[in-house]
């Protein structure tokens, strides 16, 4: 897989060398390196009372598929006049470039946006990848767009610092049992989960954010609560929240990067 120049360069004398690609397993022998991902953006919006509310969704999904702009439009489950656009691309350009200018027409230059709902994250990997490509850049796409898959569940979250001092071996452990439970419900297709990092990029400060998708709401529901058990949940999450809980009303797919 290719690499940009910058990441081969040596680094000034007695500065560590940084290297921002991301890594996945071996595979044929090789080491999988990308210095791709995914950027993803949820905006969610307050329709002014007064004003229509299934207009105003048809004027959003219109406008969203003229521009081509991959997305997904969430009814807001918990405010009846609430609209949600997730909004995707390798490039996080498209979020000034292609998303703000939507919402300079009418009728959505007068919608209210909720900021404390804003969330905004980058797909990373782990390091065991066996399809580092996969799992960064097709995965998160295939499930929020998948038709048969339409309830989510977005929140951000964040760890304490304590988390950040364990071993390596302890750290793992406590990540594995985290990821056997989300296995455990992708495998039966009860809750499938989008994982984005948010490090600097979230207003408050948190450092992932979760999105969880499914054909049906109380699995998503139940997946937080079987996760609440968990060392890494009860011991060393700081912050979770807020969550937006909304169902698809409308999807683009956009041009293929």
């Amino acid at each position: 897989m290719g690499h940009s120049a910058q990441h081969q360069g040596g680094s000034p004398r007695g500065l560590p060398q940084i290297d921002t690609r991301e890594r996945g397993a071996p595979k044929d022998g090789q080491p999988q390196v990308m210095d791709r991902r995914l950027f993803m953006q949820l905006l969610v919006f307050q329709v002014p009372a007064g004003t229509s509310i299934s207009g105003g969704q048809e004027a959003l999904l219109s406008a969203l598929r003229e521009a081509d702009i991959p997305s997904v439009v969430y009814a807001d489950v918990n405010d009846p006049r609430g609209i949600a656009l997730l909004t995707f691309s390798e490039d996080p350009a498209i979020f000034v470039d292609s998303v703000r200018p939507l919402f300079e027409a009418e009728p959505m230059r007068n919608w209210t946006l909720r900021p404390e709902l804003t969330m905004i994250g980058r797909t990373y990997s782990s390091g065991y990848e066996n399809d580092l490509a996969f799992w960064l850049l097709d995965r998160p796409r295939q499930t929020v767009l998948n038709p048969e898959w339409n309830w989510a569940v977005w929140y951000p979250l964040r760890r304490s610092g304590s988390f950040e001092q364990l071993e390596p071996k302890e750290k793992g452990g406590i990540l594995r049992e985290h990821a056997t439970i989300g296995r455990a419900y992708g495998e039966q297709n009860l809750a499938h989960d989008v994982r984005l990092a948010c490090h600097g990029l979230d207003a408050n400060d948190n450092e992932f954010l979760i999105g969880l998708i499914g054909a049906e709401l109380h699995p998503l529901s139940h997946v937080v609560q079987a996760m609440r058990g968990t060392v890494q949940t009860s011991q060393y999450i700081q912050q979770m929240g807020p969550f937006f809980v909304g169902r698809t009303i409308g999807r683009n797919r956009g041009p293929q990067e």
